[in-house]
């Protein structure tokens, strides 16, 4: 349910779930960084990591200079540098690539290391196979067995002219029509959406639904409230109360299908969420113009 003037009115009906849902009904995860404690803390600055079922954030207060290194990542992962005094210097493939902030990037499989400088917001996005980083998270407990309404995580199709760090600035222009920005590679699919100046329009939410995949809301500036209800099954024993949370940021909140969701922008001055989806939205792909870099990744046959 979208308001007339929400560009997501183009995507029409939600598309059925492959198999029926499980009558299992399971929560949201809310993860406020601020008040975990973090995976590292030094002159650096502060590291979290949080996750879903696919996919899993590391989230970094960078104040200074910090070195991350993978040693065969087996598939594409994503770094967001959404403010400008942040930058980073990334090795792979034997080849160095300087990465200034306001950018999102694309990074290979394999061996990397990257050293970010300076000081502002990091955010790391890897699929689930990143299996240390995954146990890192601290609500990796509500992981420990799959989610069963969650369809299983399945790569995309890898980038016609083959794996390669590819460098995405941010600094573009709303268009009508187009909902955020939103790039994807094999693995994921990532929104920044433009800020919100001020509270949203309580007349103009976006109540939905997903039938089978998850959406992690990463909460980079300001403050939300998190509206989810689940549907009813016949089975009473598996119902739940409608969630109406307020998070501060920066804060993760991880949504299970296929709960009903909106969420609410509070704080006064700058609010801005980043979406998290893995592997890729089919039907935010099928949409022209909305993925900035869909001439780079086909789209899998099933899509």
């Amino acid at each position: 349910m979208y308001h007339a003037t929400d560009p997501r009115t183009a995507l029409g009906p939600a598309a059925a779930a492959s198999a029926v849902p499980s009558p299992v009904s399971y929560p949201a995860d809310y993860i406020v960084f601020g008040q975990c404690p973090p995976a590292q803390e030094d002159d650096s600055g502060r590291h979290w990591y949080a996750r879903g079922q696919n996919f899993v954030v590391g989230y970094s207060d960078c104040d200074g200079s910090v070195t991350f290194r993978r040693t065969a990542q087996p598939d594409e992962w994503m770094l967001l540098l959404p403010g400008k005094d942040l930058s980073a210097r990334l090795t792979s493939a034997g080849q160095t690539t300087e990465i200034p902030g306001r950018t999102l990037t694309v990074i290979p499989p394999g061996d990397s290391e990257i050293t970010l400088a300076g000081s502002g917001q990091a955010i790391r996005v890897f699929s689930r196979n990143a299996a240390d980083l995954c146990a890192q998270a601290v609500n990796a407990g509500s992981y420990l067995e799959d989610h069963l309404n969650v369809a299983p995580h399945a790569a995309w199709p890898t980038a016609a002219d083959g794996p390669r760090v590819r460098v995405y600035s941010l600094d573009i222009a709303p268009q009508e029509g187009r909902f955020g920005r939103i790039f994807r590679c094999s693995t994921l699919m990532v929104n920044v959406i433009y800020p919100q100046d001020g509270p949203r329009d309580e007349t103009r939410l976006s109540p939905h639904s997903h039938a089978d995949f998850e959406q992690g809301s990463l909460a980079l500036d300001g403050s939300y409230i998190h509206h989810i209800r689940w549907p009813w099954t016949t089975n009473r024993r598996t119902w739940r109360a409608d969630d109406h949370q307020a998070c501060g940021s920066p804060s993760l909140t991880v949504i299970p299908p296929p709960a009903v969701h909106t969420s609410q922008a509070m704080g006064s001055g700058v609010n801005q969420l980043v979406d998290i989806f893995s592997p890729p939205r089919s039907d935010f792909s099928r949409q022209p113009g909305w993925v900035l870099n869909a001439g780079e990744y086909p789209m899998p046959e099933h899509a």
